[in-house]
Parts: C-alpha cells; sequence; structure tokens
C-alpha cells in the first residue's frame, strides 16, 4: 500500500537509503506509517480504496486481533465516503475548543500539552537524528507522529533495543488510555477501527519486544 505522503517527523540530515527490509519488518514500518497517515489527517479517497480493497490480502484470517482489527477497518472504509471520514476526523480532532480526542502524550501523561514529555522526547529524537519537519501542524508527541517515529526507526535499521527502549518511553505508557477514548468517542465510526488496529499493533509489538528482552538475556 502506498501511502504517498509526509509524516511530521523526518531526519535530521539525509542518509542513504538501506538494504531492503524482511517482509515482517516492512509489515510493521507499514503499518505504523498507515497509522501515522490516519491520525495526522483525514485519508482521502485514494487511501480508502486502497484499505477497501486490500482486505483479501491482508486480513485472510480474522481469528487473530491484529487481523480482525484490520478486517473491520477494511470494511468500514468500503461503507462510508471520504466526505463522512473527513468530517468524522474534524469533529474528533479538530477543534476552536477542546477537541473531543487530543491524542498527544504530555496531556496524558502530565495532565497538560508542551509539558516535560515533551521535551524528553525531543532529546530523545535529536539523540537518534531526526526532528519535528518545519511546517509540521502536530507536535512530536501526537500519537501519529510517534507512529511515524517508530516507522523510521524500522527503516532506518535501527536495532530492536533501540526500538523497544523508545516504544516503552514514549508509546506504551500512554496510549492505551488514549486508544481507548478515541473508541468511545462521540461519533467515531471510522476512528474507531483506526483505534483498534492500533491497539492491536501495540500489543503485538509488547509482546514480540518482551520475548526478544527475555532472549537477550538467556
Amino acid at each position: 500500500m502506498q501511502l504517498g505522503s509526509k509524516g511530521s517527523i523526518e531526519p535530521s540530515c539525509a542518509r542513504s537509503a538501506g538494504l531492503p527490509l524482511p517482509q515482517e519488518e516492512q509489515a510493521r514500518a507499514d503499518l505504523y506509517g498507515l497509522l501515522a497517515r490516519l491520525l495526522l489527517a483525514p485519508p482521502d479517497d485514494a487511501l480508502l480504496d486502497s484499505l477497501a480493497g486490500a482486505d483479501a490480502i491482508l486480513a485472510s484470517d480474522a481469528e487473530q486481533p491484529l487481523e480482525r482489527a484490520w478486517h473491520e477497518l477494511s470494511l468500514v472504509a468500503r461503507l462510508l465516503p471520504f466526505e463522512l471520514v473527513r468530517d468524522e476526523f474534524n469533529e474528533l480532532f479538530v477543534s476552536t475548543s477542546i477537541p473531543r480526542v487530543s491524542p498527544y502524550g504530555s496531556l496524558y501523561l502530565a495532565g497538560f500539552l508542551h509539558e516535560k514529555p515533551l521535551a524528553a522526547l525531543r532529546t530523545d529524537l535529536a539523540s537518534l537524528g531526526l526532528g519535528r519537519r518545519t511546517g509540521a501542524g502536530e507536535t512530536e508527541d501526537h500519537l501519529g507522529a510517534l507512529c511515524e517515529t517508530m516507522r523510521r526507526l524500522i527503516v532506518g535499521g535501527h536495532d530492536v533495543k533501540r526500538q523497544q527502549q523508545f516504544f516503552d518511553t514514549h508509546i506504551a505508557p500512554w496510549t492505551a488510555a488514549c486508544l481507548e477514548h478515541l473508541r468511545h468517542a462521540e461519533g467515531a465510526q471510522f476512528y474507531q477501527r483506526v483505534a483498534n488496529l492500533a491497539g492491536a499493533l501495540f500489543d503485538i509489538e509488547r509482546e514480540a519486544f518482551q520475548v526478544a528482552e527475555d532472549y537477550a538475556d538467556d
């Protein structure tokens, strides 16, 4: 699936392209990239069509949580026109006062926007050679931006330990609560399924990182 959109995070300097990723790692990167795209902006017609048509390829086994979440997202992408999904995005995430859902790490971890968790994240991103893209509308602790960062860590060849450190520090502590708010937000139809997909991916990531850590300790 070609996303074809710029995220909120970019390398601080140009990096040479590496070798192709193993299939499983590319699938992880693509899922993180898709979540970043959907959380930072509403999907356009082309992306909705792509999601609707991808069901048979990626959700053949709907018994597993991730595959089931993908199946449900694909189904709702078939049923809802772009205009309704765009309006849903705006109603959930965009407001002149307080949005129904504000997916920022600082808000969940410290109770306010632009607090110490954001400063710590920026320090961590700088150590990775990453930073906020010029003109990006969201801060780095937005859930979509964090998903984009995970994608870049995977495609950039950062080792599993470094990926786990970032995930455990900046994603795992608060996203379950955020996704629960998104699932139950008034008017959430398409984005309820996006929340389910994100939750299923994050659960797999936690388990995989723990297995890798246990294996490294043996």
